[in-house]
């Protein structure tokens, strides 16, 4: 008789249920509460498909020969040995002391998204940090590839990087109250489907119908109309992309040269703003950032943006800035721009009005704020103090000890010898592959924990394989969602795999510190003790009774407290004396001092516009396009490859590069046509896709490929953008990713290169 479970779970794609029969995952059904679900949720059984997943313990075989002595380029080429796992935790646990009792706890370079688990408790970064912060510590890394020098620059001007995350004004209060929206970068729910932790309920269709019905103003500025969905009516205005601050520099000019800026608000709300109109009018160079400045720059019509500029002050006005605008050189500028623009309309801190971070970039953002506790496990506090920003991890392999910058301090990069990376892929985040690769042959030894055979694990000298969120049990939760979501274990572990949680407390207990580690507690006793703390703290904090985790655990789903018609910064603007921001002045930081007396050449006292050193206005630019590297529809980042969402999406097994026709034509490129794009960093290969869609000059190919170089000439044959990208910061304040910074040559090519399932079996039968 056919056993048939319908087994309750979650991902960063949401709530839905696991449909196993005898053992088996053969499908997935939405949760019935939410209005939108992700297609994303249909891939999920791939991951119990053994294909891509590491079987056992594995130890490359140069590493095991030489230990730390081994020759780390042959790290991705070598073959692998298959050990017992006592053997693995023995030799990862032996690497830990060696280094620290030889280099010190900072020569331990230890990094993860934690992006294979939506899960409170076995979330891969928190529980590798927990466990190294018992042992002395490490160096970590700040910020993220999605989102670095935006937040870096907010804490400084707004004093938090909130306005990105929990904090920022609920679209419930858009809806009601907006009149124009000012959409820079994407409103997407393509991106919208996915939120760390995940969700029960994905909002921004929904909010987007309402806007659409209540007849909202919307003005798209983005090189791709596909950023908003094509039922909502908008204006597209197709701006040449790095280009954006120069647009809000010219609106908010614009504004003030008709003298309807709010002159009251920028008195008592703001410091530097002085300085800021200044650069405005012409100072210092005699050049006033107008409508017709920007046009030239932007290749938008002036008298449109004189238009917008007339709208703005005179009605309900929100700007809303993608998450995608600061992934770019001088990133911090959008950011700080766009608030520049809405405190000079004087509408921050209004119902519907001001300036939002994200909106659409994850689900959460903009979604119902939640209120008390999240559930989550503590990495206690790391010893050492040492990091460096995500971003610069090549700089740190390749230059230890060199000095750089960061929030305005001097600080050198750690002499990084073992490296340990779980649940996450630099091999797909990281800029520049091909220099990151020669970087990553310098560690003594690099550790990855990991389900699959990623890029990275390929990379690695010894390799940990882990059970996915569907082989375990977990919580899903975060302080964006209504809900809190059981995640039950669906299947028994694929393979060897072990739990996060099982491995590191393996390890603690080989180190020395495995009663601090486990609490003396185990999965199911951590989950209840996680749930509890929340539930007490709604009752404490808001006075809401959440159900017991007894009772959470057989329904599935749990209810949490949440607030709703939030707008940002009301308390703020209604007396700034009473609530102070944490900035320099108490204020939003319009002009700043501290920025003034480091002088740095790339990142000013202001808002300001800085020509990059690749954009479509430069006369070098030449015949290239410039490269976009956005979220793909059919995955998250480089998860799920073969599931049937991301097959989709793909042609001849590689990623699809969307042009615009003429841009196709000029290049004798027709729908299909294989294609290869170059820069002096790399080189790879995608499949054309014509589309009116995307703005003239412009070139979009998603993340998340799986980094496939040919063995012949380094050809990336999978259609990976980041061997195209380069490896520079935002700037020397923010230290982000600038992989948006990007000029390719795009032809077409009959080059005949195994693709990437043909890489990877490849290496398959090569390595192991």
């Amino acid at each position: 008789m056919t056993d048939v479970k319908r087994i309750p779970h979650a991902s960063h794609w949401g709530a839905y249920y696991l449909i196993v029969e005898d053992g088996r995952i053969v499908g997935a059904e939405p949760f019935e509460k939410d209005p939108s679900p992700s297609p994303l949720i249909h891939s999920v059984a791939e991951w119990a498909n053994p294909r891509r997943r590491i079987p056992a313990p594995m130890i490359r075989r140069g590493w095991l020969a030489d230990r730390e002595r081994s020759d780390g380029s042959r790290r991705g080429s070598d073959t692998f040995v298959q050990v017992p796992w006592d053997e693995a935790l023995d030799l990862v646990s032996g690497e830990i002391r060696r280094v620290i009792d030889t280099h010190g706890n900072s020569s331990i370079f230890a990094g993860s998204y934690g992006w294979t688990s939506s899960g409170r408790f076995h979330h891969a970064a928190t529980l590798m940090k927990r466990m190294l912060n018992l042992v002395g510590g490490y160096t970590d890394h700040v910020d993220t590839y999605s989102m670095a020098a935006g937040p870096v620059i907010l804490r400084h001007t707004l004093g938090s990087d909130e306005a990105c995350y929990a904090r920022s004004s609920t679209m419930d209060t858009v809806v009601a109250h907006t009149e124009t929206l000012v959409v820079f970068g994407s409103l997407s729910p393509r991106t919208a489907q996915t939120e760390a932790g995940g969700l029960s309920e994905h909002m921004l269709e929904g909010t987007l119908r309402a806007l659409v019905a209540k007849g909202t103003k919307i003005v798209l500025v983005s090189p791709q109309r596909s950023d908003l969905p094509d039922w909502v009516p908008c204006d597209w205005w197709p701006i040449r992309p790095n280009t954006d601050t120069a647009l809000m520099l010219a609106l908010a000019h614009e504004i003030v040269a008709a003298g309807d800026e709010d002159r009251a608000f920028l008195k008592s709300h703001c410091s530097g703003a002085d300085r800021f109109l200044a650069y405005l009018a012409g100072d210092p160079d005699g050049t006033p950032r107008s409508a017709e400045w920007a046009s030239g720059i932007t290749g938008l019509d002036a008298e449109k943006i004189r238009s917008l500029a007339t709208r703005l002050p005179k009605t309900r006005s929100m700007v809303t800035v993608s998450w995608s605008l600061q992934r770019a050189q001088h990133g911090e500028q959008p950011f700080w721009a766009a608030l520049g623009l809405a405190a000079v309309t004087g509408q921050i801190g209004l119902p519907g009005g001001g300036v939002a971070y994200g909106y659409g970039s994850s689900g959460g953002s903009g979604a119902p704020i939640g209120l008390g506790r999240s559930p989550g496990m503590s990495k206690g506090k790391n010893p050492t103090g040492s990091f460096i920003p995500v971003a610069r991890i090549a700089d740190m392999l390749l230059n230890p000890g060199a000095a750089y910058t960061y929030e305005g301090k001097t600080r050198h990069y750690p002499d990084a010898r073992l490296v340990y990376w779980a649940g996450g892929n630099p091999f797909h985040h990281h800029q520049d592959l091909n220099r990151l690769q020669s970087a990553w042959a310098r560690p003594e030894t690099i550790i990855v924990q990991d389900p699959v055979w990623t890029a990275t694990a390929q990379r690695a000298d010894i390799v940990l394989p882990v059970a996915t969120s569907v082989e375990r049990n977990d919580i899903a939760a975060n302080q964006r969602t209504n809900r809190y979501a059981a995640m039950k274990r669906a299947i028994a572990p694929v393979g060897q795999a072990r739990s996060d949680f099982d491995i590191y407390a393996g390890l603690a207990e080989r180190l020395g510190v495995a009663e601090a580690f486990t609490e003396n507690r185990d999965e199911m006793g951590w989950l209840r003790a996680l749930y509890e703390k929340s539930r007490s703290a709604a009752h404490e904090q808001e006075g809401f009774e959440m159900v017991d985790f007894d009772t959470f655990w057989a329904n599935g789903h749990a209810l949490v407290p949440t607030k709703r018609n939030y707008t940002y910064l009301a308390d703020y603007r209604a007396a700034p004396d009473l609530h102070p921001l944490n900035t320099e002045s108490g204020r939003i930081v319009l002009g700043s001092e501290q920025l003034a007396g480091l002088g740095h050449a790339d990142c000013g006292p202001h808002p300001q516009w800085f020509p990059p050193s690749e954009w479509l206005g430069a006369p070098e630019a030449g015949e290239r396009l410039h490269l976009l590297s956005n979220q793909p529809e059919g995955r998250l980042h480089s998860q799920l490859p073969d599931g049937p969402a991301s097959r989709q999406h793909k042609r001849e097994g590689r990623e699809v590069l969307r042009l615009h026709p003429d841009d196709a034509a000029r290049r004798g490129i027709a729908e299909g046509t294989r294609v290869r794009l170059s820069t002096a960093r790399g080189a790879c290969l995608a499949v054309a896709r014509l589309d009116a869609r995307v703005s003239r000059g412009v070139a979009v190919l998603p993340t998340g490929a799986w980094f496939s170089p040919d063995a012949k000439d380094g050809t990336e044959v999978a259609g990976n953008p980041n061997v195209l990208t380069a490896d520079l910061p935002s700037s020397a304040f923010g230290q982000g990713c600038a992989a948006n910074t990007c000029l390719v040559q795009v032809e077409p090519t009959d080059e005949d290169a195994a693709g990437a399932d043909e890489a990877f079996a490849q290496f398959l039968s090569r390595s192991t």
